[in-house]
């Protein structure tokens, strides 16, 4: 048992990461934008976190560091799908390529630094418990912001007016042009939120689940937040539950091979990777049911007075 709580502990841990950037593209798509991009924003957030927490000792500077370069990139990609109507794909994919590289080069000078001690995070009494102890109560506070965020996330778009405009932008833009609302201005907050948030998860990477910077570390998790917010159907609390499917089946290769299973190491590191193409194979057989849910407008510029 105590096995399985700590599997299920860091199952909970990796799909923070999966959760807090797929909840940042669901933003983006339910206003109608699709941003390749998100491993790209990720590394230079990670990258970004990483050197702001060296240089300053402070993961809360971290942190805000990587949601400003998430923002910030996101920013730049709106412009030009939002205003100047570049294909969202290429664009994005785009995106991505310049923040592989750019992170790279940036980099370097931070391959061997250290962060500082970190400090301790579990929760006095609760953390002692047998079995719920180490599953639930031994956490940093980003793994309890992030369910925070998406019951705080299913609020603000079912609830509020705000999250209605949202979402009718993203299902009609050219019916919420007719009403009087910015629609363009809306797509590019949504993206910049999204970016932030997908910012967030880069920096949490390299400054808490992975406590230094290495090119290339973000290892296709922004890939898989993007197949994340599909296999949910655009709704927030599917896709904590998929995060956390997914940062179990990434844990799980680790514990197989702490425990001596005798498979070989390849197919373990490919686990979370073929889980997410057997998700989206199965999902894809249903595709009324995936229309259904999807935003009308997804992936589709909009052009005003039109």
């Amino acid at each position: 048992m105590e096995s399985i709580a700590l599997l299920i502990g860091a199952s909970l841990n990796a799909g923070t990461v999966l959760a807090i950037a797929s909840l940042g593209l669901l933003i983006n798509e339910k206003s109608g934008i699709v941003n390749l991009g998100a491993e790209g924003m990720m590394l230079c957030a990670a990258l970004a976190g990483f050197a702001v927490t060296v240089k300053t000792g402070s993961t809360l500077a971290g942190f805000g560091a990587g949601m400003a370069v998430g923002a910030l990139l996101a920013g730049v990609f709106g412009v030009l799908v939002i205003w100047l109507n570049t294909n969202q794909y290429a664009t994005g994919l785009a995106l991505t390529l310049f923040g592989a590289g750019f992170s790279a080069f940036a980099g370097t000078g931070f391959v061997k630094a250290q962060l500082p001690a970190s400090l301790d995070y579990t929760l006095p009494v609760l953390s002692d418990l047998p079995v719920l102890g180490p599953m639930l109560f031994r956490h940093h506070p980003m793994v309890y912001v992030c369910v925070a965020l998406t019951f705080g996330l299913i609020w603000f778009l079912y609830r509020t007016r705000a999250g209605l405009v949202l979402r009718s932008v993203g299902e009609s833009p050219e019916s919420a042009h007719a009403l009087g609302y910015p629609v363009r201005r809306i797509r590019l907050m949504a993206v910049m939120a999204g970016g932030a948030l997908c910012g967030l998860a880069g920096a949490y990477v390299s400054v808490v689940y992975t406590p230094l910077w290495v090119e290339g570390m973000t290892a296709g998790k922004g890939w898989i937040a993007l197949a994340l917010t599909t296999f949910a159907t655009w709704r927030p609390a599917r896709v904590l539950l998929g995060a956390y499917l997914f940062g179990f089946v990434t844990m799980l290769q680790f514990h197989l091979q702490g425990a001596g299973v005798n498979v070989p190491s390849q197919f373990l590191t490919m686990m979370p990777y073929l889980a997410t193409i057997v998700v989206l194979v199965l999902i894809s057989r249903n595709p009324t049911w995936i229309r259904i849910n999807m935003p009308s407008s997804i992936g589709k510029p909009f052009y005003p007075g039109s």
